[in-house]
């Protein structure tokens, strides 16, 4: 039996991840829905004008159902993966296309899981990059969709950084918090200056708080290397959406999910990265 548990580990991080992938597709459905609802009663109660009260809202109500029917969902219809290849992404009751971003974002969540295991063993750490990982995820997906990234998620995940310094890695709160102050402002400046030279806004204020939340959970030496990756992705990706015709060279091109996937690369290789990073500048330099 104890030969078996480290071959357990595998598929077991990999259902977990699957089943927290599961509910990260409720909160980058919903969580939008909810900000927009919050915002305009706020807007009608400084019009002083009358709020509409509707149907309860929020990541746990109503019960997950089809987008075309409103058909709700069985529970063997809503397993991880599973319940959408069993229905071929189709709704039970209409046949309406059930989105491929839900298994999408499943797997995506299941293999992330597996490779932080993989990488930084079984352990009460490895948890908490999980849930660092897949909340770059969750707004990543947001921030592609809608073009937000929301404070529900970017702050708690700034604190938690800084709380997993704290906790694991106390000689590192000190560059923690120099990596959440530098990292907000090194976006905070290219805005302003990129504003004062062409009048436009080149990004929003939530890509300075998530850059931050990187800063406090990889320390200040990592933040060149992630301004380095997310700009050329970034760069890269906009140039193959413009190439394809998916992207106008005018239109408003989000930068979260680039800093997310600059997150994600440091979070799980990060270490020796940055020191080839390091090595490679400083070989330069000499």
């Amino acid at each position: 039996m104890s030969d078996l548990l480290p071959l357990l580990v595998w598929p077991l991080a990999f259902l977990f991840g699957a089943a927290l992938g599961s509910f990260l597709n409720v909160v980058i459905v919903r969580l939008p829905v909810m900000l927009m609802q919050r915002w305009r009663a706020e807007a009608l109660e400084a019009l002083e004008q009358p709020v509409e009260a509707g149907p309860a809202y929020n990541l746990a109500t109503p019960r997950s159902h089809c987008p075309g029917c409103g058909h709700f969902i069985a529970w063997h219809d809503n397993l991880p993966l599973v319940g959408w290849l069993k229905r071929r992404g189709r709704c039970a009751a209409c046949g309406t296309a059930i989105s491929v971003q839900y298994p999408l974002i499943e797997l995506v969540s299941a293999l992330l899981t597996v490779a932080i295991m993989a990488l930084h063993g079984v352990s009460w750490q490895s948890l908490w990059l999980v849930g660092a990982c897949l909340c770059l995820l969750a707004l990543a997906v947001i921030d592609w969709r809608t073009q937000l990234l929301p404070d529900a998620l970017t702050l708690p995940l700034l604190w938690a950084g800084l709380l997993y310094q704290w906790l694991f890695a106390p000689l590192m709160l000190e560059s923690a918090v120099l990596g959440a102050v530098a990292g907000y402002l090194s976006l905070w400046s290219v805005y302003w200056l990129f504003k004062l030279a062409t009048g436009k806004e080149g990004m929003g204020y939530g890509d300075f708080k998530l850059m931050a939340a990187l800063g406090a959970w990889l320390g200040w030496q990592s933040l060149p290397l992630l301004l380095l990756l997310s700009a050329g992705v970034g760069a890269v990706a906009g140039l193959i959406l413009i190439a394809l015709r998916q992207q106008d060279r005018n239109q408003a091109m989000p930068f979260g999910p680039y800093i997310a996937l600059a997150g994600w690369i440091a979070l799980l290789i990060g270490a020796p990265l940055l020191a080839g990073y390091q090595a490679l500048l400083l070989g330069g330099w000499g």
